[in-house]
């Protein structure tokens, strides 16, 4: 299935409001992202949910988060695409840091998606709570904390 099938596909079943996992998985297909590698964890579970759902983007379980990141580096590498993970929160993204890193420095295309406790808990120490944006901010080109799915693509 082509991004442009998968788009249109997905289009035709829009309800009027999506969760967030969903938006993201559109948003990738519509990117032209063919695979993710990951290692899934609690926070990220509702995205897990909605890449199994679809059938149009592949996944590459690894053992660890830096495992994960350093394969899709190996992917834009020898790909020329994009290379996507996808992380939990607290010690799932920062596992990811030194790929992320080595992505940078050789200007390798790579795309990290990390979970985060809910927003709500935000600042209370929650479990595996991790200022991920502010520990990746020298070892990428671009970070975004996401606090609403409203976010994640305009209505």
């Amino acid at each position: 299935m082509t991004p442009k099938t998968a788009s249109a596909t997905m289009a035709a079943q829009t309800p009027t409001t999506l969760p967030g996992a969903e938006v993201l998985m559109r948003a990738l297909a519509e990117q032209g992202v063919e695979v993710i590698f990951g290692y899934p964890g609690g926070a990220v579970l509702p995205i897990y949910d909605a890449l199994f759902r679809q059938n149009h983007i592949r996944h590459v379980l690894v053992r660890h988060e830096q495992a994960a990141v350093h394969a899709a580096e190996a992917y834009a590498r020898s790909t020329g695409k994009v290379g996507v993970v996808l992380v939990t929160s607290g010690p799932g993204a920062t596992n990811a840091v030194t790929g992320l890193l080595d992505a940078m420095m050789d200007s390798i295309p790579l795309v990290c998606l990390s979970g985060q406790v809910p927003t709500a808990l935000i600042g209370n120490d929650a479990f595996q709570e991790a200022d991920t944006t502010g520990i990746t901010r020298p070892v990428t080109k671009y970070n975004y904390l996401v606090r609403r799915p409203e976010d994640l693509a305009p209505a």
